[in-house]
């Protein structure tokens, strides 16, 4: 028969030093779970907006390489002659859309106009979004956001301001995104190519045909 006091346990000390021991390799793997789970998210939000940017280029550009006019410009908005959807020769509510920024230049979205009113437009009329002159011709506004969180939004064009913003050819749109704590700055760059100079005359205006 064996001797019970031969058989040694675990004194409290040793059961102290597994707990501690314990308690800092499950601290290690939660820290470094959370670690990973951090760095998860971080980049899912970055290649959710490096997509939501390189889609916001793509619908930019292409609505400035097809529209036929830059109509108004200002430092937050411009509007453009997309099309002449019913090939009049002439600017319709419908076929009017402005790419703002608001005053404070912190978001990039378009604003269009649902409306069958094809009432031809005086490139005079068009103004600022703000003053709501287009409710003549329409009920209301839709809009499409491209960035909704950036900042620092500027226009460019090559031919700048006021009337002469009609002859311009080439529109840049430049602003701040931050990702990861990081500023950085991206640019979208289009030329018209089916620019409708030769629709205005002298004084700007568009003339019902092209003669």
């Amino acid at each position: 028969m064996k001797d019970k006091r031969n058989i040694k346990g675990l004194t409290l000390v040793e059961l102290l030093v597994a707990m501690i021991v314990t308690s800092i390799v499950l601290t290690a793997v939660v820290t470094l779970a959370y670690a990973l789970d951090t760095v998860n998210d971080a980049t899912d939000e970055t290649s959710k907006k490096q997509a939501q940017i390189r889609f916001a280029a793509l619908r930019v550009s292409e609505l400035i390489r097809h529209c036929k006019l830059v109509c108004y410009a200002s430092a937050d908005e411009l509007a453009v002659w997309r099309a002449d959807d019913d090939n009049d020769g002439q600017i319709s509510i419908s076929e009017l859309v402005y790419i703002e920024c608001g005053s404070a230049r912190d978001h990039l979205r378009f604003c269009e106009f649902p409306s069958s009113n094809n009432t031809a437009i005086n490139l005079s009329s068009i103004g600022s979004f703000a003053t709501n002159w287009w409710s003549t011709y329409s009920t209301e506004a839709n809009y499409t956001g491209m960035i909704p969180e950036c900042s620092n939004v500027q226009f460019g064009f090559d031919v700048f301001p006021a009337l002469p913003a009609l002859a311009s050819r080439l529109v840049s749109i430049s602003y701040d995104v931050v990702e990861n704590g990081i500023v950085r700055q991206c640019q979208i760059n289009a030329k018209l190519r089916g620019w409708a100079g030769n629709l205005l005359d002298s004084s700007g205006n568009i003339v019902s045909d092209d003669d």
